[in-house]
Parts: C-alpha cells; structure tokens; sequence
C-alpha cells in the first residue's frame, strides 16, 4: 500500500545573516492510510519545520538542502506554487495551533470555510459554497450553523473557532491532515471534543493524521506511532505505547520525567493568622451588546495566605480571568471586598494607592506579546523600578539572578530569547516592586513539558524564599496537581468546589470536577 506520506533523509537549513545552520538532520518518516503518528520534542527540535515541508510552506530564511518528500506517491520537491495549491487542500490539509491567528477577524467564519470549498471547486457558485460551508461547519458540531456563518471569528469561542479549522480542512477530504499544536490553548473538556472529532472525521474519510504536540498524554490517547525529535533529528520511533511505557533513548525518558504529573510536589508551607488575599463574594457584570447585564462572576470567595498556591480551574468563560482581573482592579468588581495584604483595596486600579498597585502582580500567559520588543531584558525589568523612581542597577540584576538569567541576558531583546527565557523575564518584571501576591494566569500552558518544569520549579523556588501567595489559573490540571495547595474549581461564574489540592483529585464531589479530571489525556496502555 502507497504511504499517504514518505519523507526520505530530508536535511533542511536555516540561513540569514550568520552561518547557516542545520534544523532539521535526516528525518525519515512514512504514514499510511488511517494511520496516525505522534510527533513530540521541545520548541526548536524541528518537528513542525519537518511538516511544513510536507505542505511546501517553510518559511522564509529556511530551504531544503536534501532529502524528499511525497504525497500519495508523488515527489512534491521542486514543485511550484502553482501546483502546490493542488495538492494543499485536496492532499494534505493542515489545522494550526491557534485558530484565531489562522481565521480572517474581518470576514464571517462560514465566508472563509466557502472559500476553502471553492478553492478546489471553481465550478460551484456562492450559494452553492455557502450552503456546503454550512453542511461541514454541521458535521464538525456547529450547532446553529447556518446562523453562526454569518458571524466573526471573535464571536466565537476558542473550540469553536478549532471546530471551524477542522471543516476548512476537510473541505475536501484529504489522505492527510497535519495538526500543529491543534488543542494547546483549549480547556481540557474542549480538547478532548476537539480530539474526538478529529477521530470521527478521520473515522469517516480514512483519512492519516499526523499529531504535533508537546503533551504526551494526548499522544498517547490519540496516536498508534510516535517519533520523538531531538535538535533536527528523530532519536526514538515506534509504537506509542512502547515508547511512552519503556523508551530506550535518554531524551524520550527525560521528557516523560519532566511531565508536572510525574515531578514530585514540593510545597513549601502556609503561614498561619495572615492573607495575602482575601476575596468575598466577588460579583463582576459585564453591560453586553443587545443582551443586558452578563454576571461572569457571580459571588466567588477565595482566600489565599502567604507561600500558598490556590488554582482556579474551569473552561474557557468560567469567569476565571474575570475574577482575577477584579482582584487586581482592571475591571472593577461589581460588588464584593478585596483584601491585599491585610488591606481592603478599592475595586478600581485607577483608585488604589501606589503601595496598593504593588501589593498584586500579573504574569502573563505569552510572554512575547506581554514585553515589549523594543526594551532590552533590563529596560525591562527596570521600568516598574523607575516608574517608582526606586532604580537600582544591583536590584535589576539581583532579580535576573533570582530567575536563572546571568548578566549576559540585560542587553537581549525579547526576541533573542527562548520562550521559557521570555517568561523569566516576566517573573522578575512582577517581582521587581516585592509584591504580596502573584497572579499566574496561564503562565506555562505554551511551554514544552521540559521548559515548563524549569519554570516550575523556579516558581516553586521563589514562593519558599519570598513567601508568596500564588493565584495560579489554568486549564492544565497535571500542573495544578503538582504546584497548588488547594483547587477552586468554577463553572459558569461560580464556585461549585474547592478542596484541598489531592481531596480534588483524589475523591471530587462536584459532577463538574469529576467531568473535567475524566478529560485529561493520560498516558496509557494501547488504545
């Protein structure tokens, strides 16, 4: 049987102004019909270089200097755009990590799945495109299609706007699909919806699938082969579950170590008689377009004391980062107090003192949009001080210290920095003014596991010398079973459990809580 995909020691390069420099090193990989395979490995080991290969889109500043590449049988290499575009679509579709980047925020979502379906059917009028637009938005479970088209990516939720990615893809059945990091940023429930479906259509067209991720879990759930990709080249190949249950390469082992389920917690004590937090029956309403009054949080009490973790889990619209943005003032609570550090603080950022400000800190889930790339790492770190008129050249460099960084990283932009240096540079930025309590919101879910271990760890590090309070939010609950002392778990704006952090996982008493734990993707035995 013809491979849907065979490539064949293929070597790429990267080339700009220094040296050009080998990123991908004699890759060999085949996928059959119906057959899926697992591609893992941190940022940089070239998995997602070697797909686009596959698709003709690498990108500028990088070529191929040997090797091939086929689809069905056919060698795509030297092939022109022209004829790309047959394959692309028709072959091999591609759903991409973020489907809010990959949509057009300027045109209606089933407008955009229409053009997909017209790329490889000129013959269709629009009417026709729209109503085949609509069939597939149906068939990926889009309730209400044919009324959701006609609106616009933001008015869609983040496993919606995948859902949409997913009909694009499909449009016309392809031998293929890539999924790049296709269920990073969704809730754990979503993803598993969005895994599901990719099995129900692959189901149905015998299509192959090729998974790009960083989460061993899903691969394992979702994947009969796995090729484990280390600086440009595959060190360990073979059927999942022997090489996720007993790899033979020290790589494969050192990932699988660095899972946050696998690292042993290391909490470092709560001190007694004092809150870096105290939140009381927090209410935060939104005024909607046309629908009155939304509560997207809606009498929510959370406490959190210092060298304490509280998570708050739940899916995207929860009102987690509503209830966070409250604590810290950006969008002021409706009703409810808020305490930071034994003070009550006005629910406006705008009306709190400079100390207030001070005492609550955010770190951000993707560091990259959060700094500016314009300020070297110092400029960086030193703005909150100098803001303060509180400068220092020994405090910056004490607090890049404090995260791992040596001085040779002040002079770096942002975009000289890895993504786990990138969020270093976030930590020190929110401990620059010696806060009370740390906002985390997200702050490692775009990491490799083995960089999100570094991060953790430093996280872990810095509460035991500082003794801070942690609001830590997140979708990913082998992270907040590793890191948090309790859970808060929310659904639809409210509490509806919150325990102890091993009282949670091990015996849940909310339907919800048990839905959500009943959805993460775990590493097992063959599916």
């Amino acid at each position: 049987m013809t491979s849907v995909l065979t490539i064949d020691d293929l070597v790429l390069e990267a080339f700009g102004d220094g040296e050009p420099r080998t990123v991908v090193s004699g890759v060999s990989l085949e996928v059959a019909p119906g057959e899926s395979l697992g591609i893992v490995g941190e940022s940089g080991s070239g998995k997602s270089l070697t797909m686009l290969s596959a698709m003709g889109l690498l990108p500028a500043g990088v070529r191929r200097v040997s090797g091939g590449v086929a689809l069905d049988g056919r060698d795509i290499v030297g092939l022109g755009e022209r004829e790309m575009r047959t394959i692309r679509g028709r072959t091999v579709g591609m759903v991409f990590q973020d489907p809010m980047s990959a949509l057009n925020p300027l045109r209606a979502v089933g407008a955009q799945v229409a053009t997909a379906v017209r790329v490889h059917a000129p013959g269709l009028t629009r009417r026709q495109a729209r109503s085949r637009a609509v069939e597939l938005l149906q068939a990926v479970g889009v309730r209400d299609a044919a009324e959701r088209a006609a609106t616009r990516p933001h008015q869609w939720s983040g496993g919606m706007r995948q859902r949409a990615v997913i009909a694009m893809a499909m449009a016309h059945d392809p031998l293929l699909i890539i999924a790049d990091e296709p269920t990073t940023a969704l809730d754990v429930t979503v993803q598993a919806q969005v895994m599901t479906l990719l099995d129900e259509v692959r189901e149905r067209t015998r299509s192959a699938l090729v998974l790009i991720t960083h989460d061993l879990g899903l691969v394992s759930e979702n994947t009969d082969r796995i090729a484990v990709m280390n600086r440009g080249r595959v060190v360990e190949h073979g059927d999942t579950a022997r090489v996720l249950l007993a790899p033979e390469h020290a790589y494969t082992e050192r990932l699988l170590a660095a899972r946050p389920e696998a690292m042993e917690p290391n909490r470092a004590g709560v001190d007694a008689g004092e809150f870096a937090l105290r939140a009381d029956d927090v209410v935060v309403e939104y005024r909607g377009a046309g629908r009155g009054t939304v509560r997207a949080v809606d009498g929510v009490t959370v406490h959190v004391r210092p060298g304490e973790t509280v998570a708050v889990v739940g899916e995207s619209g929860c009102g987690k980062s509503s209830l966070a943005r409250a604590i810290l003032g950006i969008q002021p609570a409706t009703s409810g107090t808020i305490e930071l550090a034994g003070e009550p603080v006005p629910a406006s950022l705008a009306n709190r003192a400079a100390r207030q400000r001070e005492d609550a800190q955010l770190v951000f889930q993707d560091p990259y949009s959060a700094l500016d790339p314009r300020l070297t790492v110092e400029e960086i770190v030193a703005e909150p001080l100098r803001i303060r008129r509180a400068y220092r050249s020994d405090r910056v460099q004490q607090l890049l210290t404090d995260v791992g960084l040596d001085a040779s990283f002040a002079r770096r932009t942002p975009s000289q920095l890895s993504g786990g240096q990138r969020q270093r540079v976030g930590i020190a930025r929110a401990l620059a003014l010696r806060p009370k309590l740390l906002v985390l919101d997200e702050p490692v879910s775009a990491l490799d596991v083995s960089i999100q271990a570094q991060v953790l760890e430093l996280l872990e590090r810095i509460q035991r010398e500082h003794r801070l309070g942690y609001l830590f939010i997140s979708h990913d609950l082998g992270v907040v079973r590793n890191i948090s002392d309790r859970v808060v778990v929310m659904q639809q704006g409210r509490v509806v459990e919150e325990a102890a952090t091993e009282d949670i996982f091990a015996a849940p008493q909310h339907p919800y809580t048990r839905t959500l734990l009943d959805a993460v993707p775990r590493i097992a035995h063959p599916r």
